[in-house]
């Protein structure tokens, strides 16, 4: 039987803790309580952090036998994302934590497969939630007050947050439609190309589009890397921009990863590498002052990348993708990679391109099942769209 997980440190957090538990229960749904603690739990748990702990590679000593709490927190985190990773009965995982409790259990959280219910209520749900949420699904829930006892407020706000996951456990979503999904990536620049495509594969793929803001294209590649996509129609690749030059939007040096790992059909292109991408203009570091700058709104500042930049991003792009042993078929579009890079547009540069296109070509190896296809079209011409189809419809039915 699945149970829904309710996890905290029953060290500190143990009245939260129980309570939440109760509520869960009240509603009819099985529970499972957790302690994440370092130290001896105030309240009764069914899996004891001594269990948990056991799970650190270094067993639970590991984790329980030293004096440093920051240490312990670090290495409960270890030992909780291994332990999430065996269980098989978890209908919905909920937990709640300050600092410490919160990196522990978004550890494990981030391991469960998207798609499973995940709420942290934490004191830290309000500021940046990136480190504990990255590319995962999990949902943050504040608080309000800090936990160091029930109050009037956090028994309603727990009561809402065994509410909200009961009846995420109770309700699955439907099963699939069946047909094989397909990740591709878009920016704002590329949105006509990328809707274009998806518009005219929907009756066949189920079409998962990732904003490609870093996060994005992580998500994606985690898919692949998953078994849950088909494969891949990665139009805009800009992440690579702000990996190399210091935008705020940065892929990670796995980029392209899965595509070798998986050998997943791949139709790649060269969307928005005309741009780095910083927050509001007084955030553009000093460095960079004196260069070509476009507004796309008061908090986003995009920098247009130079002809030397743009042949650092080509070479960085074809050498990974030369490493994939599966279908690649990459196109550019040789009148321009964004909406900003059009004749008359803010950021048109042929040259720039050109140095981009040329280091692509050299260093992508082409061979029998990787080839790169040039086209006298911008990037978001339909007729672009409709070639990035072709090529993908023919190398998915090899």
């Amino acid at each position: 039987m699945k149970r829904i997980y309710v996890v905290g440190t029953a060290d500190t957090k143990g009245e939260e803790l129980a309570f939440l538990a109760d509520a869960i229960a009240a509603t009819g749904a099985a529970v499972c309580r957790v302690d994440v603690g370092t130290r001896g739990a105030s309240v009764p748990v069914d899996i004891a952090a001594e269990d948990v702990a056991g799970h650190h590679p270094g067993g639970r000593d590991a984790v329980l036998a030293g004096n440093d709490r920051g240490a312990a927190v670090a290495a409960m985190g270890i030992a909780f994302a291994r332990f999430a990773q065996s269980r098989n009965d978890i209908a919905a995982m909920i937990g709640i934590g300050g600092g410490g409790g919160t990196s522990i259990i978004s550890a494990g959280m981030r391991t469960l497969p998207l798609g499973l219910p995940k709420i942290m209520v934490s004191t830290l749900a309000s500021g940046d939630t990136a480190p504990y949420v990255d590319i995962s699904d999990i949902i943050m829930m504040p608080s309000v007050t800090d936990m160091a006892g029930l109050n009037q407020l956090s028994r309603v706000v727990l009561h809402n947050a065994a509410q909200a996951i009961s009846g995420m456990a109770a309700g699955p979503p439907p099963p699939p439609e069946g047909k094989p999904s397909i990740g591709l990536t878009m920016f704002g620049v590329t949105t006509p190309c990328v809707t274009a495509i998806a518009d005219q594969l929907r009756s066949t793929y189920d079409c998962m589009v990732f904003h490609a803001t870093g996060t994005g294209g992580r998500s994606m590649e985690k898919l692949a890397d998953s078994g849950l996509l088909s494969g891949l129609i990665d139009i805009t690749t800009t992440e690579v921009c702000d990996l190399l030059f210091g935008g705020v939007l940065p892929a990670t040096e796995d980029r392209f990863g899965a595509v070798a790992r998986t050998g997943l059909p791949y139709v790649g292109s060269v969307g928005a590498l005309d741009m780095v991408n910083f927050w509001a203009p007084s955030t553009v570091p000093d460095h960079c002052r004196g260069r070509l700058f476009y507004e796309h709104n008061p908090n986003v500042t995009l920098m247009r990348t130079t002809a030397q930049e743009c042949r650092k991003i080509g070479e960085w792009i074809g050498t990974r993708l030369a490493r994939c042993e599966g279908p690649v078929h990459f196109l550019i579009p040789e009148k321009g990679v964004s909406a900003l890079d059009i004749e008359g547009g803010a950021f048109f540069d042929p040259q720039a391109d050109a140095a981009l296109f040329e280091a692509i070509e050299r260093t992508i190896k082409p061979n029998a099942t990787r080839r790169l296809t040039r086209l006298p079209l911008h990037i978001n011409d339909p007729r672009f769209a409709k070639a990035a189809v072709a090529a993908f419809l023919e190398i998915a039915r090899q």
